[in-house]
């Protein structure tokens, strides 16, 4: 690994660094050295590493300066080294500081929004030659490893339970953490959240209290951005910030997160859990005095079993409680339930009702917590304390230090700005138990209402945080401009600032504003628009097409969930998912985080299978795939963003932020420079955008193309807002076939110029043929002397699948052939019955994908018979998979009703009776099964099994004509099928007005037809005349696409013809042409009518389209 020296600092680097990632070390380097903060925005996909390589270089360094001052301090002042004198370090390293111990050299915290963004930074630790000692800390939700506690299913029961266990030490895993904490195993290796509780589990040992001992040898910290932005999670972590280095990786968050972790909602269901945990121990207390007053003389304090508060405390509690509930629920509610809106000082009035003030909250503070660590403590029924520490919490933001300061300057009118109160009906419903209680007053018998006390300015938390004596704080991400509105919200000093170019090329990016889909609809998922019919159908043929489009894998984001889940489904009732999932099986990113985590690694097991032609991963800006994740190489070839994703504009707290920076721009504070509210929820959509479309490009090899489909993104105002390395290579287009013509040739470029990494399978196959070749894990590319495959092995043919030769039989599919859909990991609800585009139709889905997995493996070259004993020994196999997984899903007596009913089938041919047996115990949650038992109807049968499969579950089973043949008839036409094989370059015979055969394929019309059905003389006759007469194509053509179609392609036609507009005409024609597989043949037809000036021309645009020459 090279060292380089950047300000007099060395820095180890995996690999050359390229210029603008050494002015980003330089920057880093400056915010160490000359203890400042730095913002630093780097689109490069590489931030991580270069930020990891110059902190831990700037550390070392330190480190070594330390080290020779001891040493001369030792030898009386004598150099021992003379050709390299100390004072050659100069200041460089500590800033002319004077630290006399390794103690004095300052941690490393750094912090990201999510642990699978913290286990990407590790993962790019490991790449790099620096070994410090890190910890990674993680809530017990993450790292316990107790069965009994984590069956529990609230957080605050597995915390109450956590620490009951850690007390009484009855947890074995706690109790080793001790014996363990110096095992080099986990002292020395550089573990993840996952890898820490793999080790931990083997060793038998806690994770989460292991995690905290790591803590106080560890030279670098990790944690997620509560854990140091929220001052109950340092506390509760026992953070210590002082003189510590302070990271932000991907910033962008920062905002929400500072103005989150200083606002609370007090909700009806916390307050009366909150009265009813004080109100039990206050009963408690009574009953005991009841019954120890006869025995001995009056003494509460022999009462309360370590709780240092007298009754009369805990009954001035309740009452605070209790009034601080009437405040809030006296509030009468607009018409609207929209809420009331008060100053954020107000929040003082409220609490003052309460008895609550800066002279008692300390106290008041102690008694709920010494509460909750009692209640926690005791052995028996447990009480949710967690309302009782709610209270507690916004009672210490309320009055805290700088509160007090701020509530002093709000008699006078110029502080609590960023604060307000916002008063809202409860929406939760949660219903009261009504119990005869004397000091609960009327109010709490209605609705309740929310306290919220919300923060809009990100600068409140980052000021205490620079409060706490940190050395720097250090802000990146490869989003964060406009950086003057940035700095400007977070209210602290940034001296320094970076705003690094990325190291794109033109032939490495493609970026397309796509206004209409191939339907000509415009596209928009505007409020009005977003979930209208004829919209969300152009989205899905816009989306089928894109998928043919774009090689290997394909990301698409949508504004929000409910948009997304909206359009999906309405594409797996049209249709359009399953042409989608034909292509590129589709993964829909889940809201929550466990399932996530089987969805993406599906994902990637798809990505990884040599003979897969790719997936698409659908998913939501903001979610969990839009940002962390390294989506490099194949893993990500295109990102379509299917719109804007605004904030909810009704949505109180966005009103409210967006009054609060209108306020702040009208106070025209000198040399500050404040976002309107319009231009921040704007700025809002458009780094979600950015965030995402971040995804495409992550390292100087990698390619891609960005589709931003919606109309809006036209305007040059939205075009102004997309990333300064993206607008260059920004084209919009109106017409949808020119699109798909220009991002053909720019994938067919950046294959052959650029390096292709070899897939998992791949290189593990290619080990077994002995091939040692390294794979370059630094920058996630593969073997780049090998050529980049050709777009051919991508684009699919346009009619029929062909079995490909033996010379070309490890070629990918195309990607307009059916994708191989036989990964390890088959999941029941993406099984898609689809109807496959083989001549010869398969009796089931199995059958269809032995056809597959022989197209690329080459024709097999075997009799017939050994054919047909090959297939029912496929299909005796599949069907005997099926009756074990129905097995699995069933109980034992709905497996044997299914049985019993397929036997009576076999012998009655009774289809009716067999479905009502079968329909009752499939049904409800296993429709797949149901619709999986049609590889057991009979031929005749299947049309109306079929039809029944499609009412009862709104899905069918992939119903075909050739599905209704016997098995000696399927046998005969497959052997003629054979028979009349026809040599790419000989035109077959007529077959005019037959749209049909349009679309079945071969080099001309009807080229796929029955041997039986040619005439030879006739077949030489054409063969002599070049190909069909163009008036029998044409008319082939209208049967086969419509009369408005038609119209549009022979009106371009004929202008062409007047004009010789040749790219006027191919515009018009593959905009029409590319909606559906059958339609995209068409193409191929009309390369008889093509004049020979062009014919070279078309005849690369249907190469780039379909992986083989058309004209000849």
């Amino acid at each position: 690994m090279p060292l380089i020296k950047l300000r007099g600092v060395p820095v180890d680097f995996p690999f050359a660094p390229y210029q603008c990632q050494e002015d980003y070390m330089k920057k880093v380097i400056e915010c160490l050295q000359n203890k400042v903060n730095g913002v630093l925005e780097s689109p490069t996909g590489t931030e991580t590493l270069c930020l990891l390589c110059s902190a831990l270089g700037w550390r070392e360094n330190f480190k070594d300066t330390i080290s020779d001052r001891k040493i001369a301090e030792r030898m009386g002042g004598a150099e021992l080294f003379p050709d390299r004198p100390m004072s050659s370090r100069g200041t460089a390293a500590t800033d002319g500081d004077t630290p006399t111990s390794y103690t004095d050299v300052p941690k490393i915290i750094y912090a990201s929004r999510t642990h699978s963004q913290l286990a990407q930074v590790i993962k790019e630790l490991k790449n790099t030659s620096y070994r410090p000692n890190i910890c990674v800390l993680g809530s017990r939700e993450h790292l316990c490893i107790n069965q009994e506690v984590m069956r529990q299913e609230s957080n605050h029961i597995k915390v109450h339970m956590c620490r009951a266990k850690v007390s009484s030490r009855s947890c074995v895993f706690y109790n080793n953490v001790d014996g363990k904490s110096t095992d080099k195993e986990i002292m020395n290796t550089l573990l993840d959240v996952e890898d820490l509780v793999k080790t931990c589990k083997k060793q038998r040992v806690c994770p989460y209290y292991m995690s905290q001992s790591l803590k106080q040898h560890a030279d670098v910290i990790f944690m997620p951005y509560n854990f140091l932005l929220d001052p109950k999670s340092r506390r509760a972590h026992n953070i210590e910030l002082k003189d510590a280095v302070v990271i932000f990786d991907e910033a962008h968050n920062v905002e929400k997160m500072c103005e989150e972790s200083s606002s609370v909602d007090l909700s009806p269901h916390d307050l009366i859990s909150a009265i009813e945990v004080v109100d039990r121990l206050l009963r408690e207390q009574a009953s005991d005095i009841s019954q120890t007053h006869y025995a001995q003389g009056f003494n509460v304090k022999s009462l309360n079993y370590g709780l240092k508060l007298n009754i009369d405390t805990i009954a001035k509690l309740k009452q605070i409680l209790m009034d601080l509930g009437s405040s809030i629920n006296d509030f009468e509610m607009p018409a609207n339930n929209q809420g009331i809106t008060k100053p954020g000082s107000f929040i003082y009035e409220i609490f003052q009702t309460a008895n609550v003030n800066f002279g008692n909250k300390t106290a008041i503070v102690e008694a709920m917590e010494q509460i909750t660590v009692y209640l926690a403590g005791r052995p028996g029924v447990f009480l949710n304390t967690s309302g009782l520490q709610k209270v507690a919490d916004i009672i210490q933001l309320v009055f805290g230090a700088k509160h007090k300061e701020d509530s002093k300057k709000s008699q006078m009118g110029n502080g609590m700005k960023e604060f307000k109160v916002h008063i809202h009906p409860d929406t939760n419903n949660f219903t009261t138990k009504r119990q005869t209680d004397l000091w609960a007053s009327s109010s709490t018998k209605k609705q309740g209402n929310v306290l919220s006390y919300w923060c809009f300015s990100p600068g409140f938390s980052m000021q205490e945080l620079l409060g706490q004596g940190v050395r720097s704080i250090i802000l990146t991400s490869g989003t964060l401009s406009p950086l003057s509105s940035f700095t400007c919200e977070m209210q602290i000093p940034f001296p320094v600032s970076l705003e690094n170019p990325h190291v794109t090329q033109a032939d490495q990016i493609s970026v397309s504003i796509i206004e209409k889909g191939p339907d000509g609809v415009k596209l928009s998922t505007a409020f009005d628009r977003r979930f209208v019919p004829e919209n969300m159908s152009s989205m899905g043929n816009t989306l089928v097409n894109l998928t043919r489009l774009v090689p290997h894998e394909l990301l698409v984001f949508f504004p929000s969930y409910p948009v997304m889940d909206k359009t999906v489904e309405f594409w797996r009732a049209s249709g359009h998912a399953g042409r989608i999932e034909k292509v590129k099986p589709m993964f829909v990113e889940p809201r929550d985080k466990g399932t996530f985590t089987e969805v993406i690694d599906g994902y990637y097991d798809k990505v990884n299978d040599p003979n897969s032609s790719g997936g698409s991963f659908i998913a939501v800006c903001r979610g969990k795939a839009s940002e962390g994740l390294d989506f490099h190489d194949t893993y990500c070839r295109g990102v379509v963003i299917t719109g804007l994703p605004f904030p909810p504009m009704m949505d109180p707290r966005v009103v409210l932020k967006m009054q609060y920076l209108d306020e702040m721009c009208k106070l025209n504070i000198s040399g500050v420079k404040y976002l309107s509210g319009q231009e921040w929820y704007r700025q809002q959509a458009y780094r979600a955008v950015n965030q995402a479309i971040g995804r495409v490009i992550r390292h100087r090899e990698d390619y891609g193309a960005i589709f931003l489909c919606d109309h809006r993104f036209s305007g040059t105002e939205a075009r102004n807002q997309l990333p300064s390395w993206v607008r260059p290579y920004v084209k919009i287009y109106d017409n949808f076939g020119t699109m798909v013509r220009d991002v053909a040739n720019f994938f067919r470029t950046a294959q052959k110029t650029r390096p292709v990494p070899v897939r998992k399978g791949e290189a593990e196959s290619s080990e077994k043929r002995a091939d040692t070749r390294p794979l370059n894990r630094g920058t996630g590319l593969g073997d780049t002397s090998r050529k980049a495959k050709p777009l051919d092995s991508h684009i699919p043919s346009l009619k029929r699948r062909q079995l490909e030769s033996e010379e070309h039989k490890r070629k990918p599919v195309s990607l307009l052939d059916v994708p191989d859909d036989t990964t390890k990991k088959g999941r029941e609800d993406t099984m898609v019955w689809v109807e496959r585009t083989s001549p010869l139709s398969s009796l089931s889905l199995q059958h269809d994908k032995r056809l597959d997995r022989e197209s690329r493996g080459g024709k097999r070259k075997i009799k017939v018979v050994q054919q047909r004993k090959t297939t029912n020994s496929c299909t005796e196999k599949t069907d005997n998979d099926f009756m074990m997984e129905l097995r699995r899903c069933l109980s034992h007596e709905n497996f044997k009703i299914i049985v019993e009913a397929l036997q009576s089938y076999r012998t009655t041919d009774d289809l009716s009776n067999f479905l009502v047996n079968m329909v009752e115990p499939l049904i409800r949650d296993t429709h797949g099964l149901l619709r999986g038992l049609y590889q057991f109807v009979r031929p005749h049968h299947k049309k109306e099994f079929d039809q029944r499969c499609l009412e009862l579950t709104g899905e069918g089973c992939g119903y075909k004509p050739e599905h209704s043949l016997s098995r000696e008839e399927q046998e005969a036409l497959r052997q003629n099928t054979a028979k009349a094989e026809i040599p790419p370059g000989s035109p077959p015979k007529e077959q005019p007005n037959s749209s049909r055969q349009l679309y079945q394929g071969g080099d001309n019309i009807g080229g796929n037809v029955r041997s039986e059905d040619q005439n030879p003389k006739r077949f030489q006759k054409e063969s002599i005349q070049g190909g069909l007469s163009c008036s029998s194509l044409l008319s082939g053509i209208k049967q086969a696409i419509g009369a408005e179609k038609t119209h549009q392609l022979f009106s371009a036609l004929q202008a062409y013809k007047n004009s010789n507009n040749y790219e006027k005409m191919v515009s018009t024609v593959v905009s029409l042409l590319t909606e559906r597989n059958e339609d995209i043949t068409i193409l191929k037809r009309l390369s008889v009518i093509i004049p020979p000036q062009h014919r070279k021309q078309y005849s690369e645009l249907l190469k780039s389209l379909t992986g083989n020459d058309s004209v000849a």
